[in-house]
């Protein structure tokens, strides 16, 4: 059952009750036991988690990259060796 906010006309308490949205009259207000009450409006607040949402796959300002790994980072130090004698091992011999 969804939970709504609700308002007291006679004496101004607010309160939230859960009710079933079949419900045809609004619960009484627990202050004064007043059935003249009106539902507030609400703001709702939810965070969408996982894959497949605007924030984590369609938000991305290039489309279709993909973030770097531990691969290309050492593929470039490699590449990046004066004489290409360290064979994609990291220790250049060219150091030494």
């Amino acid at each position: 059952m969804p939970i709504y906010e609700y308002e007291c006309n006679d004496c101004s308490t607010q309160y939230e009750k859960r009710v079933s949205i079949n419900a045809k009259e609004a619960p009484a207000c627990p202050s004064c036991e007043s059935k003249n009450v009106r539902k507030l409006i609400s703001l709702s607040s939810f965070h969408l988690k996982g894959s497949g949402w605007y924030v984590t796959d369609y938000a991305a300002k290039n489309p279709g990259s993909k973030p770097a790994t531990s691969e290309s980072s050492s593929s470039s130090e490699t590449a990046s060796c004066p004489s290409g004698a360290c064979n994609g091992t990291g220790a250049c011999a060219a150091e030494n």
